[in-house]
């Protein structure tokens, strides 16, 4: 109580009345008697002398604390009560934020710790020991600003211009959010997503994929869910494929695959990017305690009216936890053959090929040249009513119609040689194995398709030639190989020109001839721009979408035969080369004469 008293928290008391001493009561007046003699002036006798220790009498009636009210009896204002324990407990936050968001950083945290517990403790102390309530109390708010200041000056040097605190554009962002939380939508014509955030939904999935709405609800009131969603929204409307969350000592990096190119954007500060990888792991029913040991999950989100999934894995580094979020829009996939961007030729033996009744098709490439895309779009050109297809996938990527998908679950030991063995029992037509990986799901899948099914797989390898080789590593038959193969398509992705952008040059002669085209015949090559343009159409990249770059190996008998003898790589190429084929190289340069790529792109991605 003396505290508060101090600060004339406590309402002014009253001095009680005491009776006065009896030997100081005047004698009444005798109203009654007229003739009643006036006192007569001179020394006041001694009982009429108030002693020293005596009080005066108060005028004012007893009362305590607030205004004299029915009912109270309350010692402390309770208005300048309110302002002492809110000044109190936004030091506690701030002080706590301060700690948190300096460790993030790594931006000096003992110090600035120390910093701002000094100042709350010093504002306490002024508070106190001034007479006027008024200037303790502002005395007080400037000791707790001057630290927390100082440091939000420090760490906003330190971040990037989206993690930047008390700005006017941050100020404003928060206002719109919490005024748009009650139906108050300030900014004119703005976006309603600058206030609430993108127009998407994260939707958080088990670890069997199915939706659970209770971890969506949870991440909402998270800090860093709406740095979240703008970095997907982001992704996505830039079409990436896959997002990387690198962490660096005193950053997240962020770098998007775009067009099977890497390209940093802006990083995130520590402590959010922190959040973000914790919000994603929630949601993908991932531990988040577990940092360093290797974790995989899913989630999904609708955006614009469409379903968009994710996959998710995670990777303890020695700077943090690395996260790589993987895209699968399903507005992107290719529902057909045509849209592959084949030439005509090649179009019409791949549809031949997925109408076989029995065989096995193979397609080969590295990890990212669209191999399941190119066997979704055979598998679309089949009619799924009339005929039982079924997948077996890790993961499954794109939903089909009336197409059975089996996901495998390596933990649950669900393989690819397991899985296959018992969908040869469903009486299929066709199957396609996502991928073939060991010998068993490669000696299964060949003698499926020599017994009467249709098998539709992807191999590792570099060129259709390496993938025959592959398959007799993987210790199967060369003679049921060889009978079980229908046709082997090596594929390669590469980034397509932008057609607004994209210039004319006059290609090298000498670099004609090595490439065996006529130099004559051959006017112009096109390429990226070499200065920027600000193209609105490709973001100024130069390029847009992709392209494939194909090699066919249609297996006649002639490689029948070379496949069974095991013979040499070079004996099969040029069977192949006399039947027709082209190479992947030959291809690429086909596509650059008709300015569909650029030369660097197809060395980029093609090998020599």
């Amino acid at each position: 109580m003396v505290i508060l008293a101090l600060q004339g928290v406590l309402a002014p008391r009253a001095y009680a009345q005491r009776p006065p001493a009896p030997g100081n009561i005047p004698a009444p007046a005798d109203s009654g008697n007229a003739s009643a003699e006036a006192p007569s002036v001179g020394p006041a006798p001694a009982s009429a002398v108030r002693a020293p220790s005596d009080f005066p009498p108060d005028p004012l009636p007893f009362q305590r604390g607030n205004p004299a009210t029915p009912g109270a009896d309350l010692y402390v204002s309770l208005t300048k009560m309110f302002f002492v324990i809110g000044a109190f407990l936004s030091w506690v936050a701030l002080a706590k934020w301060v700690s948190e968001d300096a460790r993030g950083l790594k931006v000096r945290p003992s110090f600035w710790n120390t910093l701002v517990f000094a100042g709350g403790l010093l504002s306490l102390l002024m508070f106190l020991t001034m007479a006027n309530y008024g200037a303790g109390f502002s005395m007080a708010v400037l000791g707790l600003a001057v630290p927390v200041g100082a440091y939000i000056t420090e760490r906003n040097q330190r971040v990037p211009e989206s993690g930047k605190v008390l700005t006017p554009r941050h100020i404003k962002k928060v206002a719109q959010f919490y005024l748009a939380k009650v139906g108050i939508h300030l900014g004119g014509g703005e976006r309603t997503e600058d206030a609430i955030g993108p127009n998407i939904t994260f939707i958080g999935k088990t670890r069997t994929g199915k939706v659970d709405n209770s971890t969506s609800r949870q991440v909402e009131n998270s800090k860093g869910y709406m740095a979240a969603k703008e970095l997907v929204y982001d992704a996505i409307l830039r079409r990436a494929t896959d997002i990387h969350l690198e962490p660096k000592e005193s950053e997240l990096s962020v770098r998007l695959r775009i067009d099977g190119v890497m390209y940093p954007t802006e990083p995130f500060d520590r402590a959010t990017g922190d959040a973000i990888v914790n919000i994603t792991k929630v949601l993908s029913a991932m531990d988040i305690t577990e940092r360093r040991r290797s974790q995989d999950g899913g989630f999904g989100a609708v955006m614009d009216d469409r379903d968009i999934d994710f996959r998710v894995a995670s990777q303890g580094t020695r700077e943090g936890e690395k996260l790589v979020i993987r895209i699968l829009d399903q507005a992107n996939s290719v529902s057909s053959v045509a849209q592959l961007g084949m030439r005509k030729k090649l179009m019409e033996q791949i549809r031949n090929v997925a109408h076989e009744p029995h065989g096995m098709f193979i397609c080969c490439g590295p990890t990212g040249a669209g191999k399941s895309t190119t066997l979704y779009a055979c598998l679309n050109e089949i009619d799924s009513y009339q005929k039982n297809i079924i997948t077996i996938e890790d993961p499954v990527e794109y939903k089909m119609e009336n197409v059975t998908q089996i996901e495998i679950n390596t933990k649950a030991d669900q393989t690819f040689a397991g899985s296959l063995r018992s969908v040869l029992r469903q009486d299929p037509d066709v199957v396609m194995v996502g991928e073939i990986r060991d010998g068993e799901t490669a000696r299964i899948a060949c003698q499926a398709a020599n017994t009467g099914h249709m098998v539709f797989s992807t191999v590792h390898a570099n060129d259709t030639i390496t993938a025959v080789l592959r398959l007799i590593d993987l210790e199967v038959d060369p003679s049921i190989l060889a009978t079980s193969i229908t046709a082997i398509l090596g594929q390669r992705l590469a980034r397509r020109l932008c057609a607004d952008c994209k210039e004319a040059y006059k290609p090298n002669p000498e670099f004609l001839k090595k490439a065996g085209l006529p130099v004559n015949k051959i006017e112009s090559f096109c390429r990226p721009p070499k200065e920027p343009t600000n193209c609105p159409n490709c973001g100024d990249l130069g390029y847009k979408g992709r392209i494939g770059v194909f090699e066919f190996l249609d297996i006649s008998e002639r490689i029948q035969d070379l496949i069974r003898d095991r013979a040499a790589v070079s004996a099969i190429r040029a069977e192949a080369r006399k039947n027709g084929m082209l190479s992947m190289r030959e291809e690429g340069i086909r596509l650059v004469i008709n300015g569909l790529t650029s030369m660097d792109e197809i060395q980029r991605v093609v090998r020599k």
